[in-house]
């Protein structure tokens, strides 16, 4: 049996904090941790170790862009930016955090899990191109 997707949900709003958890819940997705603002959400993103993080971009304390750098800085995750705002300075702000989906609010119940699988598969596709560090040692001949 595989197990379920963890997600971490950042969300200052009660209310969209709530409706997203429980659409994520709907599609037997684990909501492990819930945070209320973007130093939550960092702390949280090393404690609860989530397998995806869907981040407002504005949050009190830490802005989602700041939080997503220091998530991905600690452990490499697919973020998924939750916001209304769509224009291109934002837009290229939140590629260079590292975000990768962008999730438009108010949204659209059928585009959250799209918006999640799309995360989930850039990510894989970015950790695959990577060059692997290889280290070759030469160990002294047995004797």
């Amino acid at each position: 049996m595989r197990p379920r997707l963890r997600v971490l949900v950042a969300e200052d709003e009660t209310i969209i904090r709530l409706d997203l958890c429980a659409l994520l819940a709907a599609n037997g997705v684990e909501v492990c941790a819930e945070a209320r603002d973007g130093e939550e959400a960092v702390m949280l993103a090393r404690t609860a170790r989530p397998d995806v993080a869907i981040l407002d971009i504005r949050m009190p304390k830490l802005d989602g862009l700041e939080a997503a750098r220091r998530i991905i800085d600690d452990r490499p995750i697919p973020i998924v930016m939750l916001t209304a705002f769509t224009d291109e300075a934002t837009v290229s702000r939140a590629v260079d955090a590292g975000v990768y989906a962008y999730l438009t609010k108010p949204f659209r119940e059928q585009d959250v899990m799209p918006a999640i699988r799309t995360a989930l598969a850039r990510h894989a596709e970015h950790a695959a191109s990577r060059p692997r560090t290889r280290i070759d040692v030469q160990l002294p001949p047995d004797r």
